[in-house]
């Protein structure tokens, strides 16, 4: 009995194999990037390459497990799930005070050890964020709010209520 639902799961696992995937970066284009638009320190972009990008940007990179299914049906979700809370790639077209309201919430998720996610450093290890990487983003996204503040006028910076 054990070997039948062994087989039966072995064959519905290779099946599944022949799902199609997603498609993978679909816009690999950076024109409408972070960097674009503001000013962003090369150690501040080291770290958002390497700890937020893949699951936050058109530049993802998959690694070998993304391949297989069921994987492949996680991952993708999860990676579609992060780009529309947050994509990098696409942050020039946000307006501003989404821009201005994403800078905030970068600086919570990481100070309050949401991001990056346990699953994701676990196997990525070196997106682990030091004390100083942390301290390093709070202070640059608070310097960025800063300057957006002297720049443009207040209200532009409030999400209007609908």
């Amino acid at each position: 009995m054990i070997k039948k639902v062994l087989s039966v799961l072995l064959v519905i696992f290779l099946l599944i194999q022949f799902y199609p995937r997603a498609a993978k970066n679909n816009n690999p284009d950076a024109s409408n990037d972070l960097a674009r638009v503001h000013a962003v320190p090369q150690s501040v972009t080291n770290i958002l390459k390497t700890s937020c990008y893949d699951c936050h940007s058109n530049q993802t990179n998959y690694p070998w497990y993304s391949y297989i299914q069921p994987v492949s049906f996680w991952l993708n979700d999860h990676i579609v799930e992060g780009k529309k809370e947050l994509n990098f790639s696409e942050f020039a077209t946000y307006t501003l005070a989404r821009q201005f309201r994403k800078l905030e919430e970068i600086n919570g998720e990481v100070k309050d050890n949401e991001m990056p996610l346990e699953s994701y450093s676990f196997i990525h290890t070196d997106s682990k964020l030091s004390p100083e990487q942390k301290l390093l983003l709070a202070n640059w996204t608070d310097a960025l709010r800063d300057s957006m503040q002297k720049v443009y006028p207040p209200d532009s910076l409030v999400r209007k209520k609908k």
